[in-house]
């Protein structure tokens, strides 16, 4: 990296300092949380379309780790940052995650809505949510599972998402 982050900026983008600086007053920091958000909503864009033809919830949550894991995993901006400089992109995902697992909720929450066998008195809206935050828990800390090999994914949603809605 060179000096700092909004020089690296500056010069891949062939703009001056200052003009980075003017559309980010609050420096690195700032760059940094703002270039989380953008990526992470092309990175949400990219999972609607690959999942679109998922068929019932178990084949979306399943797809979803799948995806959510290798687009973590092989981004490879946010592994130098994470290897690098921790203590920055961390805070800054942390404050999307209340809009990223807003955004994932309304995701799952049709399928969640026509799952057969639901249990009775299961809020769809809170079983979203609740599924929006399992998701992105295992996508970023899988447990040492290989969430590349779909029949470890199935077997993680099997055992750990699937019974929180379907009764026994």
């Amino acid at each position: 990296m060179g000096k700092t982050a909004v020089d690296d900026v500056a010069r891949a983008a062939r703009l001056s300092r200052a003009t980075v600086y003017r559309h980010f007053p609050g420096g690195k920091d700032q760059l940094i949380r703002e270039t989380v958000m953008w990526e992470t909503a092309r990175v949400v864009e990219d999972l609607r379309r690959t999942v679109a033809g998922a068929t019932g919830l178990e084949d979306l949550l399943v797809e979803t780790l799948i995806f959510g894991h290798r687009a973590v995993s092989t981004h490879e901006v946010l592994q130098k940052v994470l290897e690098t400089e921790p203590q920055r992109i961390l805070p800054a995902l942390l404050s999307e995650t209340p809009w990223l697992v807003q955004l994932l909720a309304s995701h799952l929450q049709p399928a969640i809505e026509s799952q057969p066998g639901r249990r009775a008195g299961m809020e769809p809206g809170e079983a979203a949510a609740h599924m929006a935050r399992l998701v992105l828990s295992f996508i970023t800390a899988p447990g040492g599972r290989d969430l590349d090999d779909a029949e470890v994914a199935r077997g993680l949603v099997r055992a750990q998402f699937m019974p929180i809605l379907v009764g026994d």
